[in-house]
Order: C-alpha cells, then sequence, then structure tokens
C-alpha cells in the first residue's frame, strides 16, 4: 500500500503528463447542467445529452468500459467511458478520486436502472495532487474536520448541509426585517471604545494614528447613534469578537443580530422576536417542531413567561425582594445551601446563580423579564420600580438566544450607570465595561425611546439543526495553533 508521499508523486506525474498535451487547470470551463436538474428531466428524456462539471468520487474499470461517480453541490452522478466510443479514452489512467472533470454525453439507464451519462467528450479541470479522504467514507475526528474543514465539506454531507442552514437562516432574517421596513446598517469593526457587552475585546494597533483600536464586543452603541441621527427602524448582521473562553456554545468571533425600533419597548420586542424564530424557522427548516436530543421544542406553542425574581425564586429558593445588598443576598445562598462562589460582587453571584441553576432548567423558549439593574447598565429601568429594568433575555434547550431593552435614553442616567458598572466588573478580569463618553455625548442631542434586540446567528442555527456544538455551525472555528 503506497504512502501518502508516494500518491502525491505518482498524481504530479500525472499533472507533468497532462501539461504536455494541454493544460489541466483551464481558467474557463464551458457552465454545466446540475446533476438535481439532469435527474429530474433526464427520467422523462433519455436522448438528450448535458454536460456536468464535478469533483470525481470513485472510479472503477471493467474491461473496455469504466464507471465513474462524479458529484456537485447538487448531488452524484454516474458516467460511462467507452474505449470503443471515446477517443480519448486513455485519459481515465490519468483520472484520480477528487479531480474535477468535465464531461458531455446523453442519457441512459444501465441495467441496473442506474440514469448514467454515456461520455463523448471529457477533460481533466483541475488535477488534484492530494488524495481525498479515505475512500470518501468522511472524517470523524472533530479536531481534523474543524481544522481541515475543506475535507469535512468533501466528505461529509452533513457539514455542508449546515453550512446552507447558516447561509439561507441569514438570508431569511434579512428579508424579515427588510419587510418590516426595517433598514440594514453597517457599523465599524474596528472601534476607540468596545462598549455595549461586558466583555473581553481584542486589541489591535493602529500604525498609521498610532493608537491602539478594540474589535468591537457588540453593535449597540454605533447603531443608537443612527437612531440618535433621526433613523427609526434599524438592524445591522454583523461579527463581533470576544477575547474569552472557547466551548461547545462560545467562540471568540461570532454573528449577532442587533435590531432598534424606535417608540416601541421590550414587549414590542418580545412580539417580534417570537415572530422572527417561528418565520425563519418554518422557511429554513419546514417546521415549528424540533427535534433536539431528548427534547422536541415546539416553537408554536405559548412560551413561558417568568420575571427575573420569580425564576430565581422558583428554581434557588432564593427571594431577590428581600435582597438589598450583597449580604443579604449571601445569607440567602448560605441558607439555602447552594454551590456558589461568594468572594464575588453581587452582580457576579447573580449571574452565576442563573447560569447554575435557572437556565439549565429552561429547555422549551422562555422569556426571563425584568432584571436587577445592577446588572443591566444600557436597559431603561421600570417606572416606580427603580430596582429593575424593562429586559429581557430568551432562553431555550437551557441557554440564551437573545436579549432586550427598552434602550435608556437619560445621558445622565447613563453615565452614571456605565461609571458604576465599570467598577463591578474590574472585579471580573475576563469581562470589562468600557466607558464610551462618545456614546453618551451623542445621547444628549437626545434618543427616541426604542426597544433593542440582540440574537446570535449561530445558536439559532443549532436549534434548527438539532446541532449541540457552535462549532458544527461556524465554518472555521477558533482553534488552537498546531504548534
Amino acid at each position: 500500500m503506497p504512502n501518502e508521499e508516494q500518491l502525491i508523486n505518482a498524481r504530479k506525474e500525472k499533472r507533468t503528463a497532462l501539461l504536455e498535451n494541454g493544460n489541466p487547470y483551464p481558467s474557463r470551463v464551458e457552465k454545466s447542467d446540475t446533476v438535481a436538474s439532469i435527474r429530474s428531466i433526464g427520467e422523462q428524456n433519455n436522448e438528450q445529452s448535458y454536460r456536468i462539471n464535478g469533483r470525481v468520487q470513485s472510479k472503477r474499470k471493467m474491461g473496455k468500459i469504466a464507471f465513474l461517480n462524479i458529484k456537485d453541490q447538487s448531488g452524484i452522478m454516474q458516467i460511462q467511458m467507452s474505449k470503443e466510443k471515446l477517443k480519448n479514452y486513455e485519459i481515465l489512467n490519468l483520472i484520480d478520486l477528487g479531480d474535477y472533470i468535465s464531461v458531455y454525453g446523453p442519457i441512459f439507464k444501465t441495467k441496473t436502472e442506474e440514469l448514467t451519462i454515456a461520455v463523448e467528450d471529457i477533460m481533466i479541470i483541475s488535477k488534484a495532487l492530494r488524495p481525498p479522504p479515505e475512500k470518501w467514507h468522511g472524517l470523524v475526528d472533530p479536531e481534523t474536520r474543524y481544522r481541515s474543514r475543506h475535507l469535512d465539506l468533501i466528505s461529509n454531507d452533513r457539514s455542508k448541509e449546515l453550512a446552507i442552514a447558516f447561509s439561507n437562516t441569514i438570508h431569511v432574517i434579512r428579508s424579515f426585517f427588510h419587510e418590516n421596513e426595517f433598514i440594514e446598517m453597517q457599523t465599524p469593526v474596528l472601534q476607540e471604545n468596545a462598549g455595549g457587552a461586558a466583555a473581553k475585546p481584542f486589541i489591535t494597533h493602529h500604525n498609521q494614528l498610532d493608537q491602539d483600536l478594540y474589535l468591537r464586543i457588540s453593535l449597540e452603541l454605533h447603531l443608537k447613534r443612527l437612531l440618535i441621527g433621526g433613523f427609526e427602524k434599524i438592524f445591522e448582521i454583523g461579527k463581533v469578537f470576544r477575547n474569552e473562553g472557547i466551548s461547545y456554545r462560545h467562540n471568540p468571533e461570532f454573528t449577532l443580530l442587533e435590531s432598534y425600533e424606535a417608540y416601541a419597548d421590550y414587549n414590542d420586542v418580545a412580539k417580534m422576536v417570537k415572530e422572527l424564530i417561528i418565520h425563519a424557522a418554518q422557511q429554513v427548516i419546514g417546521s415549528t417542531s424540533i427535534d433536539n436530543g431528548e427534547h422536541t421544542i415546539e416553537l408554536d406553542k405559548e412560551w413561558a413567561k417568568y420575571t427575573y425574581v420569580e425564576a430565581l425564586k422558583k428554581y434557588t429558593g432564593i427571594d431577590y425582594i428581600n435582597v438589598h445588598n450583597l449580604k443579604d443576598l449571601t445569607d440567602q445562598v448560605k441558607k439555602i445551601g447552594l454551590e456558589i462562589d461568594l468572594n464575588n460582587s453581587q452582580a457576579i453571584i447573580l449571574d452565576e446563580l442563573m447560569k447554575k441553576y435557572v437556565e439549565p432548567q429552561l429547555i422549551q423558549p422562555t422569556f426571563i423579564f425584568d432584571y436587577p439593574t445592577e446588572i443591566s447598565p444600557l436597559a431603561k429601568k421600570i417606572k416606580n420600580n427603580e430596582k429593575f429594568v424593562e429586559r429581557f433575555e430568551l432562553f431555550i434547550l437551557g441557554y440564551e438566544f437573545a436579549n432586550a431593552y427598552s434602550e435608556l435614553n437619560d445621558p445622565v442616567d447613563q453615565r452614571i450607570r456605565m461609571i458604576e458598572q465599570a467598577g463591578k466588573t474590574e472585579e471580573k478580569e475576563e469581562e470589562i465595561e468600557l466607558i464610551d463618553e462618545d456614546f453618551v455625548e451623542a445621547l444628549e442631542y437626545g434618543m427616541p425611546p426604542a426597544g433593542g434586540l440582540g440574537l446570535g446567528i449561530e445558536r439559532l442555527v443549532m436549534l434548527f439543526m438539532g446541532e449541540h456544538s457552535i462549532r458544527e455551525i461556524i465554518l472555521f472555528p477558533a482553534m488552537k495553533s498546531k504548534d
């Protein structure tokens, strides 16, 4: 059995032979029919001829006849090469698995009823120098699949299906907002201040300006400036970057949808996000009932609703109404016997309580409304109850899908809360909330009341496709260097 180096050398020799008689890497090839269209038409018209451009997936020789399978993006088609009918039949000896070829000929059915092209013309249009994954059985090792996604896509149809679903989801979301009269915007990736979320940013340096810049961690603050400028319904779908841990739910780079609607509040946004997700599921997978492991998620049924206080009480036993300071909270945690590190700020303890005891229980779509003010620096306070803000998060399958506010538009309150939040997040080294003075100054010119939404696209596709790892959805996830 030849090793990989010997296989590569043999292919290089074939490349040299091909170059002596032409170019096995032409710049242009006549456009082909798709395998799917040939199959749909060919069943009724076996006399018509077709051209297919695709990758060789299998090759078997039977005397003076050879059968090859060619794969394009739409499917696989069998072709037949006959020494008696094909002038350049000997090219068969130069064709290897993984090569791209272009063939032309009429359709017929074999004795086994397999729709097949009888090749009248054939040419190699890209000579592959490395052999494909062993016998096209697919890659199994996740490390190899994620690091060499091209090989994964060659051999695993599921990976291609997920990539198409991601593309379709973005298309459907974009169409949904356009149809609802939102205008799509573009905001900068490189920013002087990485605001809009509590997260550790990536830092880069601009040589000409001789200044450090941040890769954005959210889209929020620049989109709000557009509200201040007079736009009333806007959205953006873009990459954001957070210099944090990597897990099956987290990647340092991911795709975020944010939308803002003037004169709306978080209740309007909750209604919209439910409509959006149900609509997207129907368009992308054709169903609102989704099997995911041991659970079946029913999107078209009533979505559960709790306040933050109700959820915390139900799943931890903590009565947050009677929590007025850090000591009150730690006393309740100790009394109930919950396993939480109490050597942190009140905000961090609350976050850990939610992540450990509440969120894993929220399997079916569940809204959690009215969060504590201290952990929501960009949301408007509830009227006559300044301890809580008009904010909700949406949870499905035990993790967050969307975050939304009635946006804070009081510049005095905004500056105070940004300063307070910055002080608190310094206690948690991996997350910082930077004070964006430019945004606060912009806010002083007046921003209308508005409802804002943030939704992670990758997690939505994970839900639709029944996947449990974000690395299956992101084509090129962050990986540790081979070295």
